[in-house]
Protein backbone atom coordinates (compact mmCIF):
# COMPACT_ATOMS: atom_id res chain seq x y z
CA UNK A 1 0.00 0.00 0.00
CA UNK A 2 1.17 3.55 -0.69
CA UNK A 3 2.49 5.31 2.43
CA UNK A 4 2.14 8.87 1.10
CA UNK A 5 1.20 10.72 -2.06
CA UNK A 6 0.03 13.95 -3.62
CA UNK A 7 -3.64 14.74 -4.20
CA UNK A 8 -4.99 18.10 -5.38
CA UNK A 9 -1.69 19.80 -4.59
CA UNK A 10 -1.53 18.42 -1.04
CA UNK A 11 0.78 15.85 0.54
CA UNK A 12 -1.27 13.08 2.12
CA UNK A 13 0.54 10.80 4.53
CA UNK A 14 0.17 8.95 7.79
CA UNK A 15 0.88 12.20 9.66
CA UNK A 16 -2.03 14.00 7.95
CA UNK A 17 -2.73 16.40 5.10
CA UNK A 18 -0.39 19.28 4.38
CA UNK A 19 0.11 21.73 1.55
CA UNK A 20 2.76 20.67 -0.98
CA UNK A 21 5.82 22.88 -0.31
CA UNK A 22 6.61 23.15 -4.04
CA UNK A 23 3.21 24.76 -4.68
CA UNK A 24 3.68 27.14 -1.74
CA UNK A 25 7.08 28.28 -3.01
CA UNK A 26 5.68 28.83 -6.51
CA UNK A 27 2.90 31.09 -5.17
CA UNK A 28 5.28 32.96 -2.84
CA UNK A 29 7.62 33.80 -5.73
CA UNK A 30 4.84 34.88 -8.08
CA UNK A 31 5.52 38.43 -9.36
CA UNK A 32 2.69 40.99 -9.64
CA UNK A 33 0.85 40.77 -12.98
CA UNK A 34 1.78 43.33 -15.63
CA UNK A 35 -1.17 42.85 -17.97
CA UNK A 36 -4.90 42.11 -18.04
CA UNK A 37 -4.08 38.54 -19.07
CA UNK A 38 -1.84 38.15 -15.98
CA UNK A 39 -4.54 39.51 -13.65
CA UNK A 40 -7.14 37.23 -15.23
CA UNK A 41 -4.83 34.23 -14.83
CA UNK A 42 -4.05 35.00 -11.18
CA UNK A 43 -7.70 35.59 -10.28
CA UNK A 44 -8.65 32.36 -12.04
CA UNK A 45 -6.15 30.42 -9.95
CA UNK A 46 -7.07 32.18 -6.70
CA UNK A 47 -10.78 31.91 -7.51
CA UNK A 48 -10.50 28.11 -7.42
CA UNK A 49 -9.91 28.47 -3.65
CA UNK A 50 -12.29 31.41 -3.11
CA UNK A 51 -14.62 29.48 -0.78
CA UNK A 52 -11.68 28.92 1.58
CA UNK A 53 -10.60 32.60 1.65
CA UNK A 54 -12.71 34.84 3.85
CA UNK A 55 -13.86 38.05 2.10
CA UNK A 56 -12.34 36.97 -1.22
CA UNK A 57 -14.58 39.31 -3.22
CA UNK A 58 -13.72 42.33 -1.08
CA UNK A 59 -10.00 41.63 -1.27
CA UNK A 60 -10.03 41.01 -5.05
CA UNK A 61 -12.12 44.09 -5.95
CA UNK A 62 -9.18 46.31 -7.05
CA UNK A 63 -7.90 43.51 -9.29
CA UNK A 64 -11.37 42.84 -10.73
CA UNK A 65 -11.74 46.52 -11.64
CA UNK A 66 -8.73 46.13 -13.93
CA UNK A 67 -10.73 43.61 -15.96
CA UNK A 68 -13.64 45.95 -16.66
CA UNK A 69 -14.29 47.02 -20.23
CA UNK A 70 -12.75 50.31 -21.43
CA UNK A 71 -10.57 50.70 -18.31
CA UNK A 72 -6.90 51.66 -18.61
CA UNK A 73 -4.63 49.08 -17.01
CA UNK A 74 -3.05 50.82 -14.02
CA UNK A 75 -1.67 48.45 -11.39
CA UNK A 76 -1.61 50.86 -8.43
CA UNK A 77 -0.92 50.40 -4.70
CA UNK A 78 -4.45 49.12 -3.99
CA UNK A 79 -4.00 46.41 -6.63
CA UNK A 80 -0.59 45.47 -5.26
CA UNK A 81 -1.99 45.25 -1.74
CA UNK A 82 -4.87 43.02 -2.94
CA UNK A 83 -2.45 40.82 -4.91
CA UNK A 84 -0.11 40.37 -1.93
CA UNK A 85 -2.97 39.67 0.48
CA UNK A 86 -4.47 37.02 -1.80
CA UNK A 87 -1.04 35.47 -2.27
CA UNK A 88 -0.57 35.33 1.49
CA UNK A 89 -3.97 33.74 2.03
CA UNK A 90 -3.33 31.16 -0.68
CA UNK A 91 -0.11 30.12 1.08
CA UNK A 92 -1.38 30.21 4.66
CA UNK A 93 -5.02 29.16 4.35
CA UNK A 94 -5.92 25.59 5.22
CA UNK A 95 -7.50 24.34 2.03
CA UNK A 96 -8.06 20.73 3.08
CA UNK A 97 -8.36 19.76 6.73
CA UNK A 98 -8.70 16.28 8.14
CA UNK A 99 -11.98 15.73 9.99
CA UNK A 100 -12.22 15.19 13.73
CA UNK A 101 -13.26 11.55 13.78
CA UNK A 102 -14.46 11.77 17.40
CA UNK A 103 -17.37 14.04 16.35
CA UNK A 104 -20.58 12.78 14.73
CA UNK A 105 -21.12 13.29 10.97
CA UNK A 106 -24.22 14.04 8.96
CA UNK A 107 -24.53 12.85 5.37
CA UNK A 108 -26.85 15.02 3.26
CA UNK A 109 -27.91 13.60 -0.12
CA UNK A 110 -29.77 15.03 -3.09
CA UNK A 111 -30.64 13.43 -6.42
CA UNK A 112 -32.31 14.38 -9.68
CA UNK A 113 -32.68 12.80 -13.11
CA UNK A 114 -29.22 14.09 -14.05
CA UNK A 115 -27.02 14.06 -10.94
CA UNK A 116 -26.48 12.73 -7.44
CA UNK A 117 -24.78 14.82 -4.77
CA UNK A 118 -23.70 14.04 -1.22
CA UNK A 119 -22.19 16.38 1.35
CA UNK A 120 -20.50 15.21 4.51
CA UNK A 121 -21.07 17.72 7.30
Amino acid sequence: MVQEGTALGHRVSRSGIEVDKVKVEAVEKLPPPISVKGVRSFLGHAGFYRCFIKDFSKIATPLCRLLEKDVTFKFDDACLKAFEELKKKLVVATIIAAPDWSLPFELMCDASDQAIRAVLG
